[in-house]
C-alpha cells in the first residue's frame, strides 16, 4: 500500500526552484524530502510524504494523528533502517 507519511520539516538544505529539499523528521527517523511542491513550507512545518516528495502542508495535530493511526496500522516499519 502507497502512504503519504507526515513528517516536520528540520532543515531546508537546497533551496532550487524545482530542487528544493529538506530533512523531514518522521518520528525521529531522518530522510531527505524533496520540497518542491510545497514552495511555501518552512522549518518546522508539517508536511504529508509521498515517494519522496512533500505533497502538502498539515498542522500539528492533523499530522500527529495520521502518524498514530499508522502505528497501529503497523505500516511505519519501512521507515526504519535496516538491520544488519
Amino acid at each position: 500500500m502507497c502512504l503519504g507519511i507526515p513528517g516536520r520539516i528540520e532543515a531546508v538544505t537546497d533551496t532550487g526552484e524545482l530542487t528544493r529539499a529538506g530533512t523531514v523528521s518522521f518520528g525521529g527517523i531522518r530522510k531527505e524530502v524533496n520540497l518542491a511542491y510545497v514552495p511555501e513550507a518552512k522549518v518546522g512545518d508539517y508536511v504529508i510524504v509521498h515517494v519522496g516528495f512533500a505533497i502538502s502542508i498539515v498542522d500539528e495535530a492533523e499530522a500527529a494523528q495520521v502518524f498514530s493511526y499508522l502505528k497501529e496500522m503497523d505500516e511505519l516499519a519501512e521507515l526504519n533502517p535496516p538491520s544488519t
